[in-house]
């Protein structure tokens, strides 16, 4: 079975100027802090690039993507894969401009900075608009978006969005400009694309590179990227913000890591790294009582871990709060990785039936 799925000089071309020099210097086997260093790049930009270079290709893994890169002719034999670069990237490679030198982050307390120095974003409101932009870096949002979605039913008397969206502007400046960060265009505002790092964009790309590894059945590389992109949350996301936007964007991306959690936890059992994975399961357990997923995949790991007891004293604890909480018993999940337990059989890999 073929590793990649599109081959020749035309698929490249599909690709811009940057993700091209991405993708040659993948096929000279350089890591991403190699590229980044090669390439005047953040690494977030790079694994960026890359996730984009795998969509838009075909490309199940970073593995495909460098036989691409001497299938299309990109990389010569003799010229890579290597380890460390043995010199300079070609003229043509080097031939980029720098890396976002701003940053900001949304998956904890809003904050931005500039060259590795903070801002200050003003009042909340005015951080409101800003987390709304970043947020959904990659489309525009109208004005109107912005009022409901900071202001909901209670709007301001006057029209400060334009009034916000300069202020924000004068902060964010990287020194191209008034218009150099936040542009307008006929749907509304945007945050200009390759201007600004974004922690929740680097979440995502990371969260697909976990999800090629999987595929490809790299699951310790899966983990990896999963562990990473849960490294990016620094706390309650977009905490403090008001408004309807950011708290739905609380509930969404608290959920969201949550599974991610659990997605990770799950290869780390299916890759028998139960003892691992149990400190965590059981901290998760303690805050979500009523996950019955959670708790299905730590008693698997006490299981597997030669602890029988603790397993089924896990399935006891929960069967009681779930009868005392919501007057349910334990759904089909739980029961069958209980009758599993007392019957002393195996635990097959994804028993658990962790939602991806």
């Amino acid at each position: 079975m073929p590793i990649t799925t599109t081959t020749g000089r035309q698929a490249v071309t599909t690709l811009g100027r940057q993700e091209r020099d991405v993708l040659y210097a993948v096929g000279c086997g350089l890591r991403d802090d190699e590229i980044a260093a090669a390439l005047a790049l953040s690494e977030e930009a790079v694994a960026g690039h890359l996730a984009r270079i795998l969509a838009v290709l075909g490309l199940r893994d970073r593995a495909a993507a460098i036989v691409h890169a001497f299938d299309c002719g990109l990389v010569s034999p003799g010229r890579g894969p290597r380890r460390r670069p043995a010199g300079p990237l070609p003229r043509a490679a080097a031939r980029t401009t720098p890396g976002p030198r701003l940053r900001i982050s949304v998956l904890g307390p809003l904050r931005a900075w500039h060259d590795g120095r903070p801002l200050d974003l003003g009042h909340l409101r005015q951080q409101a608009v800003l987390a709304a932009l970043a947020v959904c870096a990659g489309r525009s949002v109208s004005r109107q978006e912005l009022t409901d979605g900071v202001w909901g039913e209670e709007p301001p008397n006057t029209n400060v969005v334009p009034v916000y969206i300069y202020r924000l502007r004068k902060i964010l400046d990287t020194g191209g400009g008034p218009d150099s960060v936040i542009e307008r265009d006929r749907s509304g505002y945007r945050l200009l694309p390759g201007a600004v790092v974004v922690d929740l964009t680097r979440m995502e790309a990371l969260i697909a590179a976990a999800g090629a590894a999987e595929r490809a059945g790299d699951l310790a590389e899966a983990v990896r990227a999963c562990s990473q992109a849960l490294e990016q949350f620094r706390g309650e996301p977009l905490a403090g913000q008001p408004g309807p936007f950011a708290e739905l964007e609380r509930l969404r991306l608290t959920e969201r890591r949550t599974l991610l959690v659990q997605r990770k936890l799950d290869w780390q059992l299916r890759l028998g790294r139960h003892a691992e994975a149990i400190a965590e399961l059981s901290a998760l357990t303690v805050a979500q009582p009523l996950n019955e997923p959670v708790a299905a995949m730590l008693m698997r790991a006490l299981y597997l871990s030669g602890r029988q007891a603790d397993a089924l004293t896990v399935y006891d604890r929960a069967r009681r709060r779930l009868a005392d909480e919501l007057g349910v018993s334990p759904g089909r999940l739980l029961q069958q990785v209980h009758r599993t337990i007392l019957q002393g059989d195996d635990l097959r890999p994804g028993l658990t039936g962790t939602t991806r």
